[in-house]
């Protein structure tokens, strides 16, 4: 597994690399070296735990990326969707919304059994996350960043608060108030929604757009005919097909790349609030500039997940490092 490791970091300087200023409210408490003296094989740890994921099923890329924004988006980025459910205490993890994503959370606790043996107490779930997210990403053909990290992981998960997730149903007004409620703007949403370009959904986040549109008993007018037999036969009308799967991108969905937003102009987008993209002026307008110009859609994403990163963090002396990211210490 070794070469991978390396053919990793080989394949870094033909890709598009990014780095920004830590905000000043930060600075003190985040650095790109956080743990180049305390912990210098972190990096060497997340990547090999990754790659080998990756190899075996290449979906763990969209669930690790899926699983950071989850976290992110509710309360801030503090780890508080790896925390396991007990007799006490139940959280944001055993949420439907979050029981998709099995693969990524095994990927999380097997870089932190990794990390705790070599530099104990030291590394954040949290920051953890955050790179493994990046890692996911730059294995599927997307750019690299650069992260500051320091970021320190929560003592508490809340149930109920997974509804500060977008959900595929919503109206663009709802999910674009979720985001600008987090700090974040319209230029977020589409930039983030382009990680759509990889991953999959289960057929019952969409599968109302296929035969019972908004009551009408018809399909959604908005999807193109062309997609629609396909998706019927993957999610035919019963109960039983409500877990099947159909890929986001059906154009490249292994591949990080602008595909995506070329689905949303010809109106094959899966879900609803994917293709919600085209009723707004503004969001169409980037629909459609990322869709010319791959680059600018790898810059935008890139300073999305980035200001996504700094989402109620805690720094300093609040919250805690964890010892295992599945139970407070």
């Amino acid at each position: 597994m070794g070469h991978r490791v390396h053919f990793s970091y080989f394949i870094i300087p033909f890709l598009c690399l990014f780095s920004f200023l830590v905000p000043s409210a930060y600075s003190q408490f985040l650095d790109y070296k956080f743990y180049d003296r305390s912990c210098p094989d972190l990096p060497t740890m997340v990547v090999r735990n990754v790659w080998e994921a990756y190899w075996k099923e290449s979906r763990v890329a969209a669930t690790l990326l899926r699983l950071h924004f989850h976290d992110c988006i509710v309360n801030g980025c503090d780890a508080s969707v790896l925390l396991d459910d007990t007799e006490d205490f139940k959280g944001e993890k055993g949420t439907p919304v979050n029981r998709m994503l099995p693969l990524a959370f095994e990927v999380i606790d097997n870089i932190k059994e990794d990390v705790e043996s070599a530099c104990p107490s030291t590394v954040s779930c949290v920051d953890i996350l955050t790179l493994a997210a990046r890692e996911g990403v730059l294995l599927s053909g997307g750019p690299f960043w650069h992260i500051p990290l320091g970021r320190r992981d929560g003592t508490t998960s809340d149930p109920k608060a997974v509804v500060q997730i977008p959900a595929p149903f919503e109206p663009l007004e709802n999910i674009t108030a979720k985001f600008t409620s987090k700090g974040l703007d319209l230029k977020d949403v589409v930039a983030l929604s382009g990680a759509h370009t990889i991953g999959f959904a289960q057929c019952f986040t969409f599968k109302s757009r296929l035969f019972n549109f908004q009551g009408t008993g018809q399909p959604d007018p908005t999807l193109d005919a062309s997609v629609l037999s396909d998706l019927r036969k993957t999610c035919p009308n019963k109960d039983s097909a409500n877990t099947n799967i159909a890929p986001l991108d059906s154009v490249s969905n292994n591949r990080f790349d602008n595909a995506y937003y070329g689905n949303l102009v010809r109106n094959t987008g899966l879900l609803k609030s994917d293709q919600a993209l085209m009723t707004n002026p503004d969001t169409a307008a980037l629909v459609n500039r990322y869709r010319t110009n791959p680059r600018y859609f790898f810059r935008d994403f890139v300073a999305s997940m980035v200001k996504l990163s700094y989402v109620g963090i805690l720094t300093g002396e609040k919250g805690q490092i964890r010892k295992d990211c599945r139970f407070v210490n």
